[in-house]
C-alpha cells in the first residue's frame, strides 16, 4: 500500500500541443471505471511518481508512452528514473503494459499499448478487464475485406465468360445435305465422315504427380521468423532444423507461432553471442506448462479448441510477456521479487536535493578556509 507523503508536490508540466502520437494501435489507452479528475489525485504517491502520473493522466489516448519520450518531456528526471516511476505506478494499480495481436494470417503483428487508469485498481480488477478486452478481440472480425483491385488489372464484370471448346467437331463436309420435300421414302445413306482423332492420353509420367518436398513445419517456420523479428536471434537453416523438435514441443502444448516468437524475443540482452545456444536455452527454460488431455474451461465444450490468445501483459520492468494472472502488479516473478526485496527505489524530493547540494557546498567552503 502506498503511504502518505506530506512533501510539497511538483505540478506536472502542461502537455505540449505538439506532443508526438504513437503509430495507430500503439500508445496510451484509457481504462474504464475512472473517477472524475480532482486536485487530490495521486496524493498517496511519492513526489516523483506523482509528477509523472499527473503528466501521463493528461496525455490523450494514442500518445507515445515510451520511456525515452516521457523523459524528453519531463526534464527533471532521466530515462532510468522515469522507468522506475512507471514500475511504481504499475504496482500502485494505475497502468498495465500489454501486447495485442492484430490482423490475421500473414498480416498478423503485435502492437504495444499502455492501459492507464487515474483510479488505482487491484490485480483482480485488471485481470478481469484485460480478459474481457482479450475476449472482445477474439470475437471481433480478424481483418477488414480487401479493397478491390484497380479497374485496369481485372476484367470488367460485364465481359462474357469464355465458352468451353468442344472436344469434337463434325467437319462441314460431313454434315448431311438438306433433303428436299420430294425425297424418296428411303432416306439416303450419308457418307461416313472420318472421325476426329481422339487426343492422345497423357503419358503416365505427366499424369502422376512428382514427389514434392515436405512443407516446413510450423515450428521450423517460427524459428526462421526469429531473425526477421530481431536480428540478434538470426538462425541458419541447420540451426532451425536442430531446434525444431524443441519448438514443436511448444506447439504440442497449445501455443502458436506468435506466442513462441514473443516469448523468445522478449527482454533480450544488448548482444547475443551465440543465437542457437541462446534460443535452445530459452526453449528449455520458458516452455509453457502442459495441459491435461481432458482439460476444458468451464462452460466450453471439450471438442471445440480454445481460441488463440490475442493479448499478453508485458512486465513493466523487463518487458517479459505473460498472462495477466501470471504478472501481478504488472511485474514478472524476478522483477517482483527484486522490487519487494529492495522496497523500490525511494523517491527524493527535489527540494531535499537542493538542500544537500547547498550543505555540501558549505562544507567545501569551510574546508578551503584557512
Amino acid at each position: 500500500m502506498a503511504t502518505q507523503h506530506h512533501s510539497s508536490a511538483l505540478s506536472a508540466p502542461a502537455v505540449p500541443t505538439a506532443y508526438p502520437m504513437a503509430k495507430p494501435g500503439y500508445g496510451k489507452r484509457s481504462a474504464p471505471g475512472q473517477q472524475p479528475r480532482t486536485r487530490d489525485d495521486f496524493t498517496l504517491l511519492p513526489t516523483r511518481e506523482r509528477y509523472v502520473a499527473g503528466f501521463v493522466d493528461h496525455l490523450p489516448d494514442g500518445a507515445a508512452m515510451s520511456v525515452k519520450q516521457l523523459a524528453k518531456e519531463l526534464p527533471l528526471y532521466g530515462q532510468q528514473a522515469i522507468g522506475t516511476a512507471l514500475k511504481a505506478l504499475s504496482v500502485a494499480g494505475h497502468l498495465r503494459r500489454v501486447r495485442c495481436s492484430v490482423g490475421a494470417g500473414d498480416e498478423t503483428r503485435w502492437v504495444f499499448r499502455t492501459f492507464w487508469s487515474r483510479t488505482a485498481h487491484d490485480n483482480e480488477w485488471w485481470n478481469t478487464y484485460l480478459a474481457t478486452e482479450d475476449a472482445s478481440r477474439a470475437t471481433a472480425p480478424a481483418a477488414a475485406p480487401e479493397a478491390p483491385a484497380a479497374p485496369g488489372l481485372t476484367a470488367p464484370a460485364e465481359a462474357p465468360a469464355p465458352t468451353a471448346v468442344p472436344l469434337q467437331r463434325t467437319p462441314p463436309e460431313a454434315a448431311p445435305d438438306t433433303a428436299p420435300a420430294t425425297a424418296p421414302a428411303v432416306p439416303p445413306v450419308a457418307p461416313v465422315a472420318p472421325a476426329c482423332p481422339a487426343a492422345p492420353a497423357a503419358p503416365p509420367a505427366l499424369t502422376a504427380s512428382a514427389p514434392q518436398p515436405a512443407a516446413p513445419s510450423p515450428a521450423y517456420l517460427a524459428l526462421a521468423e526469429l531473425g526477421r523479428k530481431d536480428i540478434r536471434l538470426a538462425l541458419s537453416a541447420d540451426d532451425c532444423a536442430a531446434l525444431e523438435p524443441q519448438a514443436a514441443a511448444w506447439f504440442a502444448r497449445g501455443v502458436d507461432a506468435e506466442y513462441l516468437i514473443a516469448a523468445l524475443t522478449a527482454g533480450l540482452p544488448a548482444q547475443v553471442d551465440c543465437p542457437p545456444r541462446f534460443v535452445r536455452r530459452r526453449l528449455a527454460d520458458k516452455i509453457p506448462p502442459h495441459r491435461p488431455a481432458g482439460h476444458s474451461s468451464p462452460g466450453t465444450s471439450t471438442s471445440a479448441p480454445s481460441p488463440a490468445r490475442r493479448l499478453l501483459v508485458e512486465c513493466t520492468d523487463c518487458g517479459r510477456p505473460g498472462l495477466p494472472e501470471a504478472l501481478p502488479d504488472g511485474l514478472c516473478r524476478p522483477c517482483r521479487a527484486a522490487h519487494s526485496e529492495g522496497g523500490g527505489t525511494p523517491s527524493v524530493d527535489p527540494a531535499e536535493i537542493a538542500d544537500v547540494k547547498a550543505h555540501m557546498a558549505n562544507i567545501r567552503d569551510l574546508l578551503k578556509a584557512p
